[in-house]
C-alpha cells in the first residue's frame, strides 16, 4: 500500500475504495450538499474500521469549499455558522462548559500558523469569570486559549505543555486547531476537518509527536484541522497520473503502448517518485504561494465558527466585532 501524507479521515477512506473497490467495513459515511459546500461526515465504528483507514475509531466531519480561496464576505460568514453548526451537533460543549482552545503550530512558519492566528481572534473569557467569580454567564461562556508554540521553540513536547494546563485550569473541554496535510492540491485551503478524536502535532509534515486526545488529557478534545500542505512526491503522483490518463486517451486501444500504461500501478508510481525525489528534496511538502494571505482569512472563519460555538449569547452579527 502506498503511504500517502495525508491527514484527511475522507482521503484515507477514498484511497481505500480506490484500492479495493468498496467502502470500508467499519465505516459509515454521510454526506450533505449545499449550493457552496459538501459535508461528508466519517465515523469509524470499530477496530476493523480504523485498521481500514488507519485513523483512530470517532467521527470526523469534512466541509469542503472549492471557493474558499476565493472566497468574499458572505461566504465566509456562511462557512463559520456553517462550522458552529456542526461544532454544536458533536454534543460535546454547553453553555456551562469550560473550554481551552489550543493553537498548535509554529507562528513563524506561515503554513503552520493556522492554531496560533486563531487563538489570536478567538473570544477569551476565562479571566472574567475568575475576576468576578462567577460559575456562568447568560451570553458568554468560560473560554481560555493557548498557543503553546512547537517543540523547536519550546524544547517541550506540546502535549506536556497542554496536560499541565488542563491540570492546572481543569476545563471541560479542549478544542485543538492545526494545520494538516492533504494528498490533493485542490484540497489544500478549501477543506475543513472536525474530528472528536484528538490529534498528533507535526503529523501533517511527518513530525509525529504525543498526541492530544482524551486518553492522554483526560477531557474530551475536538480537533479542527486546515490542509495548509501537500507533499511533494504526491502531487507529482497525481500529475502522472493525469499526463498518463491524457496518453491513454491518445494511445491506440489494444496497442502494446497502451496495454502498458494501463500496467503502471499507482504503488509503482509513488514509489518511483518518492525515490527519484529523495536525494535531491526529502521531506518536501508544497504550499500555495498566497498561503499568508489564506491564513488569515482561514483563521478569522474558525475563530467566528469557535465564537458562535462555544458562547450561546455570540451570534454572526456580533461575531466581526472580536476580529483582531
Amino acid at each position: 500500500m502506498i503511504n500517502v501524507r495525508t491527514d484527511l479521515a475522507i482521503e484515507s477512506r477514498e484511497l481505500y475504495k480506490q484500492r479495493n473497490n468498496q467502502e470500508a467495513s467499519g465505516v459509515e459515511v454521510e454526506k450533505d450538499e449545499g449550493k457552496e459546500y459538501t459535508v461528508t461526515r466519517v465515523k469509524i465504528v470499530n477496530e476493523m474500521g480504523s485498521k481500514n483507514l488507519g485513523k483512530p475509531e470517532g467521527t470526523y466531519i469534512t466541509i469542503d469549499v472549492p471557493r474558499l480561496k476565493n472566497t468574499d464576505q458572505d461566504l465566509k460568514d456562511e462557512i463559520s455558522q456553517l462550522l458552529a453548526k456542526e461544532l454544536k451537533g458533536m454534543g460535546k460543549n454547553d453553555k456551562n462548559t469550560k473550554t481551552l482552545i489550543v493553537g498548535l503550530g509554529n507562528w513563524n512558519v506561515t503554513p503552520d500558523a493556522l492554531g496560533p492566528k486563531v487563538v489570536d481572534r478567538v473570544l477569551v473569557t476565562r479571566q472574567f469569570y475568575i475576576a468576578y467569580n462567577k460559575d456562568s454567564d447568560e451570553t458568554v461562556a468560560n473560554v481560555s486559549a493557548i498557543s503553546p508554540g512547537v517543540m523547536g521553540l519550546t524544547g517541550i513536547e506540546t502535549s506536556e505543555i497542554v496536560k499541565g494546563i488542563v491540570e492546572r485550569t481543569k476545563p471541560d473541554l479542549v478544542v485543538a486547531v492545526d494545520s494538516l496535510a492533504s494528498r490533493k492540491m485542490e484540497r489544500v485551503s478549501t477543506t475543513i476537518q472536525i474530528s472528536d478524536t484528538g490529534i498528533n502535532p507535526g503529523s501533517g509534515i511527518d513530525n509525529k509527536r504525543m498526541g492530544l486526545n482524551e486518553e492522554y488529557l483526560g477531557v474530551p478534545v475536538i480537533a479542527i484541522g486546515i490542509p495548509t500542505v501537500v507533499d511533494a512526491a504526491t502531487m507529482v503522483n497525481d500529475t502522472m497520473d493525469l499526463i498518463i490518463e491524457s496518453m491513454k486517451n491518445e494511445a491506440e486501444v489494444g496497442s502494446k503502448f497502451y496495454s502498458n500504461l494501463e500496467q503502471i500501478s499507482s504503488e509503482e508510481k509513488y514509489d518511483l517518485i518518492r525515490e527519484v525525489l529523495e536525494p535531491f528534496m526529502p521531506n518536501i511538502v508544497v504550499t500555495p504561494k498566497e498561503i499568508d494571505l489564506l491564513i488569515d482569512d482561514l483563521s478569522i472563519i474558525i475563530a467566528n465558527g469557535l465564537n458562535m460555538s462555544l458562547h450561546h449569547g455570540i451570534d454572526l452579527k456580533d461575531v466581526n466585532r472580536y476580529i483582531k
